[in-house]
Formats: structure tokens, sequence, C-alpha cells
């Protein structure tokens, strides 16, 4: 990561670092510290931990306080949902995450660039190097402003952020028979590979879903069955 790639993603986070090299080892994967001993001794697996529980701090807080009347559990699904690793990554690449990660060979011939771990991973070690860099309060503002729109989306679904769950609910109030999952199909090569689900009851297909996981994928399938009984937008 060079300066004009610091200067450049400053630009997209809207922050400038006081330390650019926080920001560079935010962007250090293992595998290029490994590859790199001698000139590289640290990777940005501590910046991660350290940017997971400040994520968490500021999440929690938010919830906390726009939502007065909901309770511990329910409080406790809807951060889940919002700091899950695929809400990481699908923010990490709007904001090309992918461009600025330094690699090693190994993971960057088997796309590593693109792979939901890694992104989310950088994306909180990038809040803890804004942590240090800035304080609580500057990247508070950092997080929130992409975090916002997230949460209140997310809410928006809160009854489906385990789909399964509550599909589950829903059929046992008027069946006994089990609900079935099964992936159909897989595509994509082995390192950027998207399954196919479908979720069956009393052998009636109820949904299709798309996932890079198959847990992913079942319960994409089991939100379009519940879209389809429930008729939810």
């Amino acid at each position: 990561m060079n300066a004009f790639d610091i200067e450049e993603f400053e630009q997209k986070i809207k922050y400038r670092f006081k330390d650019s090299d926080k920001l560079k080892l935010a962007f250090t994967h293992s595998s290029y510290a490994n590859e790199h001993k001698k000139t590289v001794p640290e990777n940005n697996e501590r910046l991660e931990f350290l940017g997971d529980a400040v994520l968490d701090m500021v999440v929690s807080e938010y919830i906390y306080k726009k939502f007065p009347k909901m309770p511990e559990g329910e409080l406790t699904k809807l951060r889940a949902g919002v700091v899950c690793e695929g809400s990481l990554a699908k923010i990490a690449r709007e904001f090309d995450f992918g461009k600025y990660l330094l690699l090693g060979k190994g993971e960057e011939c088997t796309g590593g660039r693109n792979r939901d771990s890694i992104l989310a991973d950088a994306f909180e070690a990038v809040i803890g190097a804004i942590f240090l860099d800035g304080g609580i309060e500057v990247v508070g503002s950092y997080i929130m402003s992409f975090m916002e729109k997230v949460i209140d989306d997310m809410k928006i679904s809160f009854r489906t952020l385990d789909c399964k769950t509550h599909l589950q609910e829903l059929i046992q109030k008027t069946s006994k028979s089990p609900i079935i999952y099964k992936i159909i199909d897989e595509k994509g090569p082995d390192h950027d590979k998207i399954f196919i689900s479908e979720v069956y009851h009393n052998n009636i297909t109820l949904g299709y879903g798309e996932g890079r996981s198959k847990k992913e994928a079942e319960q994409n399938a089991a939100f379009d069955a519940l879209k389809k009984l429930e008729k939810i937008d």
C-alpha cells in the first residue's frame, strides 16, 4: 500500500490519518506478513480484534438508544445481523477494500481480495486503526456514517433475521411435517463458490436462495419462502 493508495483511501473514508502506518497495517494480511517477515513483522489481526470490540460497542450504544423498548434478546440478534461477516464484507466492497489489501501470493491466487472473511477482517482492522489514531468520537462518527442505514434497513426486516427459525415457527402452527433444505446446485470457482438451496415442506417447494455458504443459501431460501407465505415486501 503506497502513499498514493493511502491518500486515495483516506479520501474515500473522509478521514486523514495522523500516522498512516496504522492504515497500512490494517490492510496487511497474515499471508503477506508471513512472506515478508524481515520487513513486515506484524499483520492486521490485533487491529481486527480491537476494531471488532469498538464496532460492537458503537453499534450497541446506537441501537440501545434508538430502540428503547426492544428487549435484550432482540437487541443481540439485531446487532449480530448488522455486524456479521457478510454485512461487513458488503460495506468493504463499497469502499473497494480489496484493492488495497496486502496479500501473500497464495491468497492472491485463490481470490483473497474478494473473500468475505478477509474483507470483513480488514474492515474491522481499519476501525481499530481509526480508533487508535483519532479516538472514540472520530471512529464512532465514521462507523455510524454508513452503519445507521444498515441498522435501519435491518430493522425493517427484523423478523427475518433468522429466517429458518421464523419459517419453522410459522409452519409448525399448522403442520408437524418437517421442513427440508437441499443444496441443489453450486456455481463458480472453488474460491468464490455460490450455493443454491431449496426449502421443501410436504414435497412442495417453498422457496429458493443463493449464498456464498450453504448456511447463507438456506437462510435466503427461507426468506424467499417467508415472502411468499406472508407477502413480505
